[in-house]
């Protein structure tokens, strides 16, 4: 079993936050990772519900605020919507996904966490006016 240090990044590279999981399998498909991610915020948040949300995805009548998302209301959130929402904006490239200094580009690749490896989310900005 392998212990993976979640990370969040900006573009030049620059530490946004991270947690680590214990106990993850040896090999995962990306898609999995993505949810395991997903899941594992979204039960932090759910653990005592706030009007702030810090996570990959934006929630559903959020606003983006300095360092995540501020909710109109403190309120548990659906991780399975979540982790949907966080497969849609990967395959419109609304992230970037890094294991080690490797890019993964399908949900569906098989990844070995061998080494304790650091996974990276890079949130991409899209550019005003085109």
């Amino acid at each position: 079993m392998t212990l993976v240090i979640f990370r969040d990044e900006t573009a030049t590279g620059r530490t946004l936050g991270e947690f680590t999981l214990p106990d993850l399998p040896d090999s995962i498909t990306a898609r999995e990772l993505v949810r395991l991610r997903v899941r594992e915020e979204v039960a932090r948040h759910n653990a005592a519900p706030s009007h702030h949300f810090r996570g990959l995805i934006k929630p559903t009548d959020a606003e983006a605020d300095l360092n995540g998302y501020r909710m109109r209301s403190a309120r548990p959130l659906d991780w399975e919507k979540q982790a949907d929402a966080a497969e849609a904006a990967f395959a419109r490239n609304g992230f970037i996904l890094l294991v080690g200094d490797r890019q993964i580009d399908d949900l569906d690749e098989k990844i070995a966490l061998v080494g304790d490896p650091v996974v990276s989310f890079i949130k991409l900005v899209p550019l005003v006016g085109g």
